[in-house]
């Protein structure tokens, strides 16, 4: 008999010699071209983490406040009165490259989908965005279209998008990363899982009608980009918000009505892997008839079904009783609801079409036994320790290099991206971007709020990925803290390149070390995630870019912290700034290469947070808190001035010899305090034995680095609000 799989069509659908050995040691015989596409997204590195499941295993994933972690659409934490917070990051970094505007919207209504399909209602989104130099001729239509996509999908469905990031730099020319996280509320009582459950019950089936968007988008996301990938346009998903309120809205309401068993979002690898994960998680079979699948287009076949991304539809188990409840809601909402399929105890999923067998499959070696590799690694020759260069700094030079920071791509203002968010939908939300280091959204009816952010410095993680790992979580934990809130726990999204090449995967290892290390000394567990690999292009991959989404409990609104300043109140600093200037922005404006990331103190870190939390928790002597990362005190103190459009002196810099190390520094584990009890606050500090230094006093028309040079807020204001509008007009 003819072979029907081919070298070409394991080549096309990203499968290796050796997975295909495997595959015939499951089946007992030669899959067919549907049961082999279907092992190829559910194998996927994009499905599986095939290259990073060993690592991910290390993580830590409780603490007294998780109720999931990782396994499910997304993580669970608990914040009191029988109210949860589930949370999740992802990436739609290859759909977003190719079609920035689906792919990004794309991105956003999936890892929405992933919070609801839980219980949830969805009450806040962020997003981490990368994209490369700006000088590159793709840039701006990539900024344009993926910033209008999250836009249009979020306000369409309304949902605040309320923070997040945007970073330039040249190695994601051609692999910009787009990475989308959603944070959604529900009663404790109310979470619902994707374990399927009940010989006999049925398979429903809602949502938008299949067509052939989107399929091998999985396998897509699992591979390098080539000179042909913007051929692969077919394979982006295409998204309808609208469709996705009238879900959001039905499947809260059936979830009020003891109908649903089980619940799965259908998105990467779409109808396979929605039924393939729920069936395995109940230890039970399916049977799919596929021409009962709503399709859009004429003359779908089984292998299109299967594989389709078609966005905004669910696949449910429901009670058979409960069926005409089910389909009454639906048609309210004016979805299509279709019974697609039954529960068995075979534990094989067989796949019908017009009456014929079209496809059978086991289900647990597809779902939970995808290859595992510990792939080889070896240190990048780049993360030789290599000295920064030290330069002699006048004062002038140092105010230029201030004013230039504040007007560079990545840390002028992203009004111009905010702006096009609705970050106030919905009326819970007390700070959005730029007006604090975390979002803050209250939780409805009630006096507590939650804290929500994203970090990653690359260029630390390109340095050190250990080190850098660590920096984004404490960060993100600083970040939390900052505004009164009680971290509890995070989400990640892991980009890299390719994991074949050793080096690459040297820094997967390292950087999912670090974050292990970080979780584990600050008690703040990773509960949900993501991992994106591949993101190279011809060989030359992205900066490793491990971000990561914090959530905290802020448990009285009144703790709320911000950006706040008062007149003639004190600025001080809290924390030992070493001066550390290697990898900091500074050293990058001056063109200084080499050297080190920062090292985390974590005995520090949570010495000082934990003080920083107990004054605005326990105490009224603190206006605003900013904690010091990129740019250091300098740039902190000129985004407070800005913030506030009020002017500040700055007292301790006189007699010093090298200002700049104090000024721009990026030594971690420190803060800036606007205080009003200078006693209080003081007395409070040394009780508790916390590095401080009063360093200056609120008030004036400058930023007045009394002894070294001033600039007015004016100019502060108009320098870092300008680059977008120059760039984009």
């Amino acid at each position: 008999m003819k072979k029907i799989i081919t070298k070409k069509i394991l080549n096309e659908h990203n499968i290796s010699s050796k997975e295909y050995n495997m595959i015939l040691n499951i089946m007992g015989r030669e899959p067919n071209i549907l049961e082999l596409g279907i092992f190829s997204v559910m194998w996927s590195e994009h499905c599986s983490y095939k290259s990073t499941k060993k690592w991910l295993k290390t993580l830590p994933i409780s603490n007294d406040k998780v109720i999931c972690g990782p396994g499910e659409n997304a993580g669970i934490i608990d914040i009191g009165n029988n109210d949860a917070i589930i949370f999740k990051m992802e990436s739609h970094n290859h759909p977003s490259f190719i079609e920035p505007y689906q792919g990004a919207a794309t991105g956003v209504g999936g890892i929405m989908r992933d919070v609801f399909t839980m219980g949830a209602r969805p009450i806040a989104n962020l997003n981490s965005l990368r994209f490369g130099d700006p000088k590159n001729k793709k840039t701006k239509n990539l900024l344009r279209g993926v910033v209008k996509g999250i836009g249009d999908y979020g306000n369409c469905v309304g949902i605040p998008t309320v923070g997040g990031e945007c970073f330039f730099h040249k190695s994601y020319n051609n692999n910009i990363l787009v990475n989308a996280m959603s944070v959604g509320l529900v009663k404790k009582n109310k979470i619902f899982y994707a374990t399927a459950k009940g010989v006999g019950n049925p398979i429903i089936y809602v949502g938008a009608k299949t067509g052939r968007d989107g399929i091998h988008g999985a396998t897509m996301a699992s591979a390098e980009f080539t000179d042909d990938s913007e051929k692969q346009r077919p394979q982006v998903q295409v998204g309808d918000p609208f469709v996705e309120k009238l879900l959001l809205e039905s499947c809260l309401e059936l979830m009020n009505q003891d109908v649903i068993v089980a619940i799965q979002d259908m998105g990467a690898a779409g109808l396979t892997s929605s039924s393939f994960e729920m069936a395995s998680k109940g230890d039970c079979g399916v049977d799919l008839f596929l021409d009962k699948v709503p399709c859009r287009e004429k003359e779908m076949i089984p292998y299109e079904m299967m594989l389709s991304e078609t966005q905004e539809r669910m696949l449910m188990i429901i009670k058979p009783e409960k069926r005409k409840e089910t389909y009454k809601i639906f048609k309210k909402w004016g979805l299509e609801a279709v019974e697609i399929g039954k529960l068995t105890n075979t534990n094989k999923m067989n796949l019908y079409f017009n009456k014929e067998l079209v496809g059978t499959l086991p289900i647990k070696p597809l779902a939970d036994s995808a290859p595992e590799y510990d792939r080889p690694s070896s240190k990048p020759k780049r993360l030789k320790k290599k000295k920064a260069i030290k330069k002699i700094i006048s004062k002038e030079k140092l105010k230029k290099v201030l004013i230039t920071i504040l007007s560079s791509p990545n840390h002028s203002s992203k009004s111009w991206i905010f702006n096009q968010y609705d970050s106030s939908v919905m009326g819970d939300t007390i700070f959005a971007s730029e007006m604090a280091d975390a979002a803050v959204i209250r939780i409805h009816n009630s006096k507590k709020a939650i804290s929500i952010t994203s970090d990653c410095n690359p260029i630390y993680c390109k340095a050190d990925p250990k080190l850098g790992a660590e920096i984004a979580v404490a960060e993100s934990w600083r970040n939390l803290i900052s505004t009164g809130a009680d971290p509890i726990a995070i989400t990640d999204n892991l980009n890299f390149g390719n994991p074949e090449k050793k080096e690459i995967m040297y820094e997967i290892k390292q950087a999912i070390k670090g974050i292990k290390k970080a979780c584990e000394e600050l008690n703040y567990p990773v509960v949900s995630g993501n991992v994106s690999l591949y993101n190279e292009t011809k060989g030359k991959a992205i900066l490793p870019t491990p971000v990561i989404g914090g959530v905290g409990l802020i448990k009285n609104l009144n703790y709320r912290k911000g950006f706040k300043m008062n007149e003639k109140s004190f600025i001080y600093l809290v924390g030992k700034s070493k001066g550390h200037l290697d990898l900091s922005v500074f050293n990058q404006h001056l063109n200084i290469k080499g050297g080190n990331p920062p090292k985390v103190n974590f005995t520090e870190e949570i010495n000082n947070g934990n003080f920083v939390k107990k004054l605005i928790q326990k105490t009224k002597i603190i206006d605003g808190c900013h904690d010091i990362s990129e740019g250091g005190v300098a740039l902190a103190l000129a985004e407070l001035c800005i913030a506030n459009k009020m002017g500040m002196k700055i007292n301790f810099l006189k007699n010093k010899k090298q200002p700049e190390k104090i000024l721009f520094c990026e030594d971690q584990s420190r803060y800036i305090l606007i205080v009003n009890n200078k006693k209080a606050f003081e007395s409070l500090a040394r009780n508790d034995g916390i590095s401080f230094q009063k360093i200056g006093i609120v008030g004036g028309k400058y930023l007045d680095f009394e002894s070294q040079f001033k600039i007015t807020v004016k100019k502060l204001l108009k320098t870092n609000s300008k680059w977008f509008k120059n760039y984009l007009r």
